[in-house]
Order: C-alpha cells, then structure tokens, then sequence
C-alpha cells in the first residue's frame, strides 16, 4: 500500500520552499521595524480558547475545528486562527505588565476541517500581528500602512484594500435587529447557511459570497448608519490617518468578519487571481477580549495573512535561485578526501558547497554539476594533487583556472 498525505494538507518542496523562506524573512524584518516582536504559540489549545472567543455560531466552531479529548478526557483544538491563543498567551503570562503598549507577531500552521479548493487547505500557514494596549485609531491606520508597505516588498501592488466599522457591543445590538429586520421577507431566498444565519448570527448574511444572497442584500441598512457618536469619531479619525499615510483604501460597508471578538475597525485586503477565495489579509480590532480572558480591560487591534494566498501572488515575482556556489569533482580516493577537507572549509565560511558523493568518470560529475546549477567546479585528481593543484571551472564562460592547493579558499571565498 502506497501511503498518502492527509486529505487537504501539501508538501511544501523546493523550490517553492524557497518562496515561503523570503515571505517570512521579509515579514519578520519588516514587523521589526514597525517595534514588534514574535511570539511562538503552541498549536493546540484548551477547546475553551477558540469556542469564548471565536464565538459558539460561528462557521469556523460550528463546523471546521479539529476538536478531539486527550487521555485526560479533557477537550483540545488545532487551533484554527491565531489571535486566541496570542490573546490567551497575553493574558497567561501577564504581558501588560512590561508595556503599556505590546507589539507581537506570529508565524505557523492553522488547521479547519472545511473542503480543500484552491488557496484553501485544513492544514494552512497564517503570518500575523497584535497591538495590545491602545485604542488610538492611529494605530489602525499604521497597521494597515505597515501592510501596504509590506505587500509592496513583495512586489504587490494592485491590491484592494477595504475597510470598514461593526460598531461595539453598544451600537451593533441595534445593527444586529435592523438586519434581520431587512431580510426577514427575503429568508426563504437565501442560502442554506444564511438562513440558519438569521437567528443565530445575522451580520453574517451581510459577507455572504453566494451571488443569490448578495443580490438580496441590495439596499440592506449599512452599519455606518447605526454606529453610535464614539464609534463613528473613531472610524472618521481612521479613515483620516489612512489619508495622511496615504493609503489607499475603499469603504465595504457589507464587511462585518466572521468572528465575535471583533468590534470598530475591520478590514480585508482584496487580491485579484484567485478565484473566490481572494482575501489575502484580513482583520480587525477587538477591544474586549482580552478581558474576556481575564485579564484587564485592554484595546487590541490584530490581523492575519494567508501565506498560500500570498505565495500564490508572488510566485511568478520570485527570481531567486538556490544554487551551489562550487561543485566538486573528485578523480581518485586521495583526491576525494581533499575534496571533503576543502568542503567543509568552505562550508565552514559560509560557501555552498556540493560533492559528487559517488565519484564516477570526470564527464558524469560535470553532468551532475551542470544539473545541479552550480556556478564553478573544482577538479581535483591525483595527478593535479601530486602537482599541488587544482582545476576551477567556471560553469557560464566555460574559463578554466589553475590553482594551487594553498591558494583555493581564498581564492573562492573573494570570487564576486
């Protein structure tokens, strides 16, 4: 029997791992810049962590989470987003107490039990960010800057990025009643989903990516109308600091996320080439959950980014190429042994360095460099040993080299 992946899950091979390492690379550097700092969670969690926060409606718990009992007999997740647990390590650890303002940032696996589609897995990789500490709406704005600057690294330009306020628990209960109110008439027309929606999450419909539903929604009560004094001065003041950032952006007033801990600002950044599922960044601001954890009453504002979504965009930009700098090949037992001597010398000062492990005639060593893309070969032989020298070929121009065998680190180390 052949033994297969996990429905749903890929193997991340070269040279598309080469991709996933500049993202993160380049994300790590860029967040650092901005004062965060990474924070690595584990990735499962008391069950309690995802169905507080997330909200026992949602898709995501209704349906899609990994949720299994250990041999405790006790309830545990996959976690299927990050902010719970960076929220729950927040708390635990009691990092309000080093800074009044906290900047964290994360890299890992998700997991939801939903059907694999393109841009879409049950095992998926989110990078993401969280500012505890501030209700500043400057820092909504700098968190979206930081993202636009950051997709521009990337070389990704022609985004849109949509934003958006839900209110707070004080003005969205009335929101909440005006929506079902609209679409009371049309519940027999729309989806399955968004007819159980009605009752138990009704801003939902609102997000809906059926075409049936979102013809529904025409003319829907938007909840810029229904947000209290508070709120709407919040979102003007952000929406202004976009302005001063010069960040573009475009208002979707059906933008209410699928999670219960958001509240105010919500946002997506919108991808054109990826079929329906085209939302590559997404988040938002949740200001009572970490009090909802335990801990103290403290603002928040977080996002995550799709790292198959934005592979996806970058893919075809990335012209890196991993490639050995210099490949060896060996003629004959003593030349093979020098040939792994100035190996791991090279190695040891940071030259890649390939071997030809198998030996074999010198024209099916160059084969191998040459398949390997390698930018020199070194031939050593006994009878160049017995001369104390060697051969560096360089593999574009053909041009061959004689070195002495004293001369060859420092003569490849200071090659340009």
């Amino acid at each position: 029997m052949t033994l297969r992946g996990v429905k749903g899950t890929q193997d991340i091979l070269p040279p598309e791992v080469d991709v996933w390492r500049f993202l993160e690379i380049t994300a790590a550097e860029h967040f650092e810049a901005y004062g965060f700092r990474e924070i690595r969670t584990p990735v499962m969690e008391y069950t309690p962590v995802f169905t507080r926060s997330i909200g026992e409606t949602t898709d995501i718990v209704e349906k899609e989470m990994y949720t299994f009992l250990d041999k405790g007999q006790r309830s545990v997740t996959l976690r299927p987003e990050g902010t719970a647990a960076v929220v729950r390590s927040y708390v635990q650890n009691a990092l309000h107490a080093r800074s009044s303002v906290y900047k964290l940032y994360y890299m890992g696996p998700m997991f939801r039990y939903e059907r694999p589609q393109s841009g879409r897995y049950r095992q998926f990789h989110q990078i993401g960010a969280e500012v505890f500490g501030t209700a500043d709406p400057k820092v909504d704005a700098e968190i979206l800057h930081m993202l636009t600057q950051l997709l521009s690294r990337l070389g990704l330009s022609e985004l849109d990025c949509q934003v958006n306020s839900i209110g707070c628990p004080e003005c969205r209960p009335a929101y909440r009643e005006a929506v079902r109110n609209f679409f009371r008439a049309r519940l027999p027309e729309l989806c399955t989903e968004c007819q159980r929606r009605f009752d138990t999450n009704p801003l939902r419909i609102m997000d809906c990516k059926t075409p049936k539903c979102r013809e529904l929604r025409s003319g829907a009560p938007a909840v810029l109308d229904h947000l209290d004094p508070a709120c709407r001065t919040h979102f003007e003041k952000f929406t202004r600091f976009l302005e001063i950032l010069n960040v573009p952006f475009s208002l979707n007033t059906n933008l209410v996320r699928g999670l219960d801990y958001y509240t105010r600002t919500t946002f997506e950044v919108i991808a054109e080439g990826l079929g329906a599922q085209n939302a590559v960044v997404a988040g938002g601001r949740y200001d009572g959950l970490v009090q909802e954890f335990g801990g103290p009453a403290t603002p928040a504002m977080g996002f995550a980014m799709g790292v198959e979504r934005t592979v996806a965009l970058i893919r075809e930009r990335f012209s890196y190429e991993k490639r050995p700098r210099i490949f060896m090949a060996a003629l004959g037992q003593t030349a093979e042994e020098k040939a792994l001597e100035l190996a791991s010398e090279l190695r040891r000062r940071g030259v890649a360095t390939e071997l030809a492990y198998d030996g074999g005639a010198l024209k099916s060593q160059m084969k191998r460099a040459d398949r390997a893309n390698a930018e020199y070969v070194l031939i050593i032989g006994d009878e160049e040993l017995s001369r104390g020298v060697a051969q560096l070929r360089n593999m574009t121009t053909k041009e061959q080299t004689e070195l002495t065998l004293d001369r060859i680190i420092e003569h490849v180390t200071s090659l340009p």
